[in-house]
């Protein structure tokens, strides 16, 4: 019967709203008409606090991920997806396709802002960046990546860093890099009341002293130093951890050593989760420098940037050659025949001095033409 209608329980409270006194002490309740009602209806955004856009999309009724159901999925054995996003379409999109987890990951200075790096990524900007997706992903978890410089000095500038990331952003968590050196850190966050996620392996942040972007873990020494990195977090607090560029057999073992979730970024199959970039998965950027930086691990799911590049060059095509917009399929405002009469008699009314004040900014545009055809200000 639930299952047939979901929304009885619903019906029931709002029949008791309804009763009708019949008579002296006696209440007779009123019977509702059955009645289903979709999740696009008004009545169900009203009823249960959900937007047009949740109910519209099917996103509405969604539980919230947090960070112990994360747990609570690695116990039942279930995988874990984690995407990236850095704006309010991307989190958006994560949230419609039912992500778990989204990273504002500092990435965002690569594949957003041109930068080489993540380093040069301030605070500031990542802030800007996490507003957004939180506006748009309402139900996975959403993990805000401290920049560098931001949380490396003291536990106590770690936890400031984090406060904002909470306070001024609205994540629910955030990210960190670095093994049993950051614990303390890590430590000291989470017993101020904010959920981290640890980040061992390539931590790209730490590129100065690893030499680039290179694959960690590949001897048995560093090996067994990530698997330590990884207890080290656990003990420290973290509710996951990711595993990025290491061996499959690594990650597999870090991820058997733990009782928190792993999420693997190039560390083979046997971590509990996977992450990759928005950008990188949807094949969304086509130029030399984002070539250069995409990973040979990443799997394009979609070829995005080449659907965007034939979009972008059919408008200017169709622009220069005037068919776009069209009166027939592209102008949908009209003007009718009475006002549109009127409008062409005021026009008439000063059109000869339209006509002279025309030649004369003509003449002053084709001046200012001139000068910039023959260089008289130093152009190039």
């Amino acid at each position: 019967a639930h299952e047939k209608d979901p929304f009885r329980h619903e019906r029931i409270i709002m029949a008791r709203h309804y009763r009708i006194l019949n008579g002296v002490g006696r209440i007779k309740h009123a019977k509702p008409k059955p009645r289903y009602y979709p999740s696009s209806s008004p009545w169900y955004r009203r009823s249960f606090g959900v937007s047009a856009a949740q109910a519209a999309t099917g996103t509405a009724g969604r539980r919230k991920m947090s960070a112990m159901e994360l747990i609570a999925k690695r116990r039942r054995g279930e995988r874990i997806t984690m995407v990236t996003a850095y704006d309010y379409p991307s989190a958006l999109h994560c949230d419609l396709a039912g992500i778990d987890v989204v990273l504002v990951g500092d990435s965002c200075g690569m594949v957003e802002l041109g930068y080489d790096t993540t380093q040069p990524v301030t605070i500031d900007e990542m802030l800007h960046h996490a507003k957004a997706v939180v506006r748009g992903a309402k139900h996975p978890l959403i993990v805000g990546d401290l920049p560098f410089g931001t949380y490396e000095v003291s536990p106590e500038q770690a936890q400031r860093t984090a406060y904002r990331f909470v306070k001024e952003a609205g994540v629910d968590c955030v990210k960190m890099e670095g093994g049993r050196k950051m614990a303390p850190f890590a430590s000291k966050v989470v017993n101020g009341g904010v959920a981290v996620m640890g980040h061992i392996g390539l931590t790209p942040q730490h590129i100065s002293v690893l030499g680039g972007f290179r694959a960690q873990g590949r001897t048995a020494i560093k090996a067994r130093e990530l698997v330590d990195d990884a207890l080290a977090l656990e003990d420290a607090g973290c509710f996951a951890i990711v595993i990025e560029c290491v061996p499959p057999q690594v990650g597999e073992a870090i991820t058997e050593a733990l009782e928190i979730p792993t999420i693997g970024i190039g560390s083979g199959p046997g971590t509990t989760g996977q992450v990759l970039v928005y950008h990188d998965m949807l094949g969304m950027t086509v130029h030399p420098h984002y070539k250069a930086f995409t990973p040979k691990f990443c799997k394009k799911f979609v070829d995005l940037g080449e659907t965007i590049r034939q979009g972008l060059e059919g408008f200017k095509r169709e622009v220069e050659s005037g068919s776009f917009p069209s009166l027939q399929d592209h102008s949908p405002y009209k003007m009718s025949n009475k006002e549109q009469a009127m409008f062409e008699e005021m026009m008439k009314e000063d059109e000869e001095e339209r006509k002279k004040k025309h030649v004369i900014n003509a003449e002053k545009m084709k001046n200012s033409d001139e000068y910039d055809v023959l260089n008289l200000y130093g152009g190039g």
